[in-house]
């Protein structure tokens, strides 16, 4: 097989050091076995959508964030969950695994159909999400190779800006999270910690953090510039999670790999195309070979039929 077009391109442009650095020795092994699996079963789709318009501005940002929300069934006001599920049916297959702190926060690459992202499971749930976010807004530009260092942290280029804005409107709508946080604020808005309670409320409610929380409501204009300081210093206790009566979810924990991925290389395997050690190699050893499903006996007879 050859190697993929995109990592081809980003090694001539970055030369061979960055190249073989920890993640993009990961984001070329994850597009070999998206690949392989894509080619030898009909489980993965690899599905090209058309590239849309790189966002100059915020408010297209907003809008390009609003298209690919109804390109997903989600309407102008809900939060964004399973995200991992639902950008696959985009074609972009979605990873997770821990690879440090001193490693990039997530990558994507572009494939002849479809493509893949990589997230740094050492992430908190919410800048997991923020980075996936992130990365399809890369693939739906069809930028060939990203390496995204530190998302959300000031970007100096124009288009990583542009992208951490339509990350933040992907997964916090305006109409959304604008209705939901004056909820919130107007019943406790006697209560001396009525900001801190509605940035916890919201920041579960759409499971962001604290940050992503803080910015996009600036964005917004809803709240200014101070408060937008004092809900990024904010952090959801245990306390909280009992007082108000929060859900917990934990997406992305590395190792993730995607559900479609999985039952691909799971029907590979059941179909004999694969061993079990390299279904596991194909799982990336987040799976035990003793896991794998039973495949049924052939009968004795069986032979004669080869024969």
């Amino acid at each position: 097989m050859e190697t993929p077009p995109a990592v081809v391109s980003h090694r001539n442009v970055q030369g061979h050091a960055e190249a073989t650095s920890a993640i993009d020795r990961l984001i070329e092994r994850l597009a070999w076995n998206v690949e392989f699996v894509a080619k030898h079963g009909k489980d993965l789709p690899g599905i090209r959508v058309e590239a849309m318009r790189r966002p100059a501005s915020r408010q297209a940002a907003d809008q390009m964030a609003a298209d690919v929300r109804r390109k997903l069934g989600l309407d102008d006001e809900e939060p964004f969950y399973r995200i991992s599920e639902a950008v696959a049916e985009l074609g972009l297959y979605a990873f997770c695994f821990d690879l440090g702190s001193d490693a990039a926060d997530a990558a994507s690459l572009l494939l002849a159909q479809g493509g893949v992202a990589l997230v740094n499971g050492r992430l908190q749930v919410g800048r997991r999400r923020i980075a996936l976010a992130h990365e399809l807004g890369h693939f739906m530009i069809a930028d060939e190779y990203s390496v995204d260092w530190r998302i959300l942290s000031g970007n100096e280029s124009a288009l990583e800006a542009r992208l951490d804005e339509f990350a933040r409107a992907l997964l916090l709508p305006e109409k959304g999270i604008v209705n939901y946080w004056r909820s919130v604020i107007e019943a406790v808005v006697e209560d001396d910690d009525a900001l801190r309670i509605a940035a916890v409320k919201s920041a579960s409610k759409f499971r962001v953090d604290m940050s992503t929380l803080s910015k996009r409501l600036r964005d917004l204009r809803v709240v200014s510039h101070e408060e937008a300081a004092r809900i990024r210093e904010f952090r959801t206790s245990r306390a909280d999670i009992v007082d108000f009566n929060l859900i917990p979810e934990d997406e992305l924990s590395a190792p993730h790999l995607p559900r479609l991925y999985e039952e691909g290389v799971l029907n590979l395997f059941r179909s004999e195309i694969v061993t079990a050690a390299r279904a596991t190699d194909l799982l990336f050893d987040a799976w035990a070979e003793e896991e794998l499903p039973e495949l049924p006996t052939v009968p004795e007879g069986a032979i004669w039929d080869l024969i």
